[in-house]
This record gives C-alpha cells, sequence and structure tokens, in this order.
C-alpha cells in the first residue's frame, strides 16, 4: 500500500516522516451508546519510555484511566483522538462512523506509522498496512492505549453533554441504554445529542405528537 507523503517533517524526537518500525494501536469507544460522538484513538508508544499497567479500558477503575491517560500522553511517541458526530452516525451508520473516525485518528498521527493495529475484525481504509487484532485492547499494549484515550475522552463528551441535558444523567450511564436513561427517554423525548437511528430514539421520535 502506498504511503501517505508530506512535505513537513516533525520536529518532535527527531524523527522523519517516514521513520522505520513504527506501529500504531486503534481502538474507540461509543459504538453501543444511544447518544454522544464515536471516538477513536491511535497511539504510537515509546520502547524507550514504557508504560506500566496498560490494559483493556473496561477492566480499569476511571481514576486508574485517568492517570493512564495523562501517562499516555505524556510518553508515547505521538497520539490522536479523533471522532464521528452524531450526524455521521446517522447518515453513515454505526460501523463506518466508526472506521471514519479511526481514519481520522490515525491521519491525525504527527508520525507515519508502518503498520497500523486495530482493535477488533473491521479495518479502516488506509494508506498503510493494518491489521485487525480481536481483543487486541487486551493484548496488544498500543491498542490498549487507544482503548484508554478513546474511554476517557468519550467519558468526558459525557460530562459535557450531562451539563447541556442534565435531565437525562449522561454523567452516569454515558449514554448507553440503562433503564434510566430509556426512563427519561420517553419523559423528555430526544435532545440534540441522541442518534435517531438507533431503535429506543427512534422509537421515541415515532410516538412524540
Amino acid at each position: 500500500m502506498p504511503s501517505r507523503k508530506s512535505s513537513k517533517l516533525p520536529e518532535q524526537l527527531g524523527l522523519g516522516w517516514h521513520a522505520p518500525g513504527l506501529v500504531a494501536g486503534v481502538d474507540e469507544a461509543g459504538r453501543g451508546p444511544l447518544a454522544g460522538p464515536v471516538v477513536a484513538a491511535a497511539v504510537i508508544l515509546d520502547d524507550l519510555h514504557p508504560i506500566a499497567g496498560l490494559a483493556d479500558s473496561k477492566a480499569l477503575t476511571p481514576r486508574r484511566r485517568e492517570r493512564l491517560f495523562d501517562e499516555i500522553r505524556a510518553k508515547a511517541l505521538c497520539v490522536c483522538i479523533a471522532e464521528a458526530s452524531v450526524e455521521e452516525i446517522d447518515r453513515l451508520n454505526i460501523l463506518q462512523a466508526t472506521l471514519l473516525a479511526m481514519r481520522r485518528a490515525v491521519e491525525g498521527l504527527r508520525l507515519l506509522p508502518q503498520q497500523v493495529l486495530v482493535d477488533g475484525n473491521q479495518l479502516p481504509r488506509l494508506k498503510v498496512p493494518a491489521e485487525a487484532i480481536v481483543k487486541g485492547d487486551a493484548t496488544v499494549p498500543a491498542i490498549s492505549a487507544a482503548s484508554i484515550l478513546a474511554k476517557v475522552q468519550r467519558d468526558r463528551l459525557c460530562a459535557e453533554l450531562h451539563t447541556r441535558y442534565p435531565a437525562y444523567g449522561f454523567d452516569g450511564h454515558k449514554g448507553y441504554p440503562t433503564p434510566e436513561h430509556l426512563a427519561a427517554l420517553r419523559a423528555h423525548g430526544a435532545c440534540p445529542a441522541h442518534r435517531r437511528s438507533y431503535a429506543p430514539v427512534r422509537l421515541v421520535l415515532e410516538q412524540q405528537p
């Protein structure tokens, strides 16, 4: 596969744009929720600055994820966090929107990886070689790091949604279809952050006069 060319070389760390052997891990957060964007992250770790405790973000406590979020951003060679919006999710479907967010994350890296490792069994369209790894977030450190960045960033976005739409409790359920969220959806209808293409939201919209 061809590599993307750029006339601008990254100055950090003295590495060239085509630095050999760099591997990026990619993961996403937010496919299942009824509201908010889907978030993806891409991470190229630095072997000279290892990070202890990397794991699937779902296996970590919120406090541990927050600490690792800061450490990953400080120690990794480069990271990029990207999104696909609610509008893009509704227009494209959640799978295609997720792959779009992943592609944006990889293309936003300041260093061009020679290989991209993606959690799951689907690959975004990229200009560099890529491999999908099922449960990679638990076995590949770079993917684990990406899963942590994506999860923490999306949780922060849900906290922001809570300040804008406090009736729905986004700070607690993070947009997932919990009984509390579904009850709030029925009571208050859909807000602009809800994904209209998802069945529970669509059903509420159809029942509104």
